[in-house]
């Protein structure tokens, strides 16, 4: 049975030029970058290389401006920038952290912790997927020291005006870090630090065709000149201090040679995926409805509801036809999702809530595949509980 896969917010599939890259780095590039010698200088190098491409593909004009931390994955990632921003100072107020009620868990469970550790916690609502103007005015107050908001929405696709919101957040509290976790945006749209006016934006290598494993951190050179990020994993001291550890060399020449791959089709990836949007709405059958956000949105992202079949026995149902979706984010682990809530849709239509993702291999015949047996299992009915 062919697999058709809809799932690329989960992960996607290792790009031939990301493969070719991590095996040449295992078979030829194997040695410690840390090291001195012949073996070692060339695994620096293709590790520069690929910072350089990242960088280059994250939309960064100057390099100078700061500096890309290679870390294990986007939730190290989200980690470092938060966690390492927040403790690495000490207050004589009580701390404030905003952020938004549907992160992904990278963010959400790590401000939780700070929340239980002292630290106050304001969760800006994204009812119907946008951020109310007041609310956010109100909650950046001169004790906040963070803001967290996230590019794009992993689970609805909804688009949130980072770039907006980090600007009135420099204008109300001048000496708040802030972040945005872009790694479901990143070579979707712009995701530019000078953009976002974000002074840390987390990436992640396997939701651009890299392997799994790898990630990244850009820090300005303002937070980096200032010590203002404080690692969170110590040891050897690589990654200027900030994330020690052997670097993965294989998983950082893929993302490299991944990113500069997607870079370049871009903007023929977004209108490709526009069309195959407009192709499976309108293929819908019946009864099956968009949760479309009501403000700008990604493509990429199809967030559905299919009334009288629970998601869990819709994703079993379409998974034994050979059709890959999912119930929500990956990382959820069955449990109920807190940004479908957060969309605050009635009851009876958040537990039949499925999630489509394109990704680059996406093609019409995919569409007409999974309209089709969503269409065939439309009638399963089971009650909701």
């Amino acid at each position: 049975m062919d697999i058709i896969y809809f799932d690329n917010s989960a992960t996607t599939r290792v790009s031939k030029a990301a493969l070719d890259a991590a095996e040449r780095a295992l078979r030829c590039d194997w040695g410690n970058p840390s090291s001195v010698h012949g073996k070692g200088i060339e695994a620096e190098r293709l590790v520069s290389a690929a910072r350089a491409g990242i960088v280059k593909a994250l939309g960064v004009k100057n390099p100078r401006s700061g500096r890309l931390i290679f870390t294990g994955s986007g939730t190290e990632a989200d980690n470092l920038a938060i966690s390492g921003s927040i403790y690495g100072k000490k207050y004589r107020f009580r701390p404030r952290i905003v952020t938004t009620d549907s992160e992904h868990p990278a963010v959400t469970n790590t401000v939780n912790f700070a929340e239980a550790h002292g630290f106050e916690v304001i969760r800006l609502s994204t009812k119907g997927g946008i951020i109310d103007d007041e609310e956010l005015y109100s909650a950046l107050t001169p004790e906040t020291v963070l803001v967290s908001v996230m590019r794009v929405n992993n689970e609805t696709g909804a688009v949130y005006d980072v770039g907006k919101i980090f600007s009135l957040a420099k204008q109300r509290c001048p000496e708040a870090v802030t972040h945005c976790d872009a790694v479901q945006g990143f070579l979707k749209l712009n995701c530019a630090p000078s953009k976002l006016n974000a002074d840390l934006v987390t990436v992640s290598g396997h939701k651009i065709g890299a392997p799994k494993g790898i990630g990244a951190l850009w820090c300005s050179e303002e937070l980096i000149f200032h010590k203002r990020l404080k690692p969170v994993i110590f040891g050897g001291g690589q990654e200027d201090g900030l994330r020690s550890g052997t670097e993965n060399v294989c998983g950082i020449a893929g993302m490299g040679a991944a990113a500069e791959e997607r870079a370049q089709n871009m903007s023929s990836d977004r209108e490709t995926v526009t069309a195959l949007r407009e192709r499976l709405i309108s293929a819908l059958p019946d009864g099956v409805s968009v949760n479309q956000p009501l403000g700008e949105y990604l493509q990429n992202i199809v967030s559905l509801h299919v009334p009288g079949i629970k998601s869990e026995v819709l994703v079993r149902h379409m998974s034994a036809n050979g059709v890959c979706i999912s119930a929500g984010s990956a990382c959820h682990q069955g449990k109920p999702s807190h940004v479908i809530a957060a969309l605050k849709l009635p009851k009876k239509v958040s537990g039949g809530v499925i999630r489509l993702s394109f990704g680059p291999e996406t093609d019409k015949g995919d569409i007409d595949a999974c309209a089709d047996a969503l269409r065939r299992h439309h009638d399963t009915r089971m009650p909701m509980l």
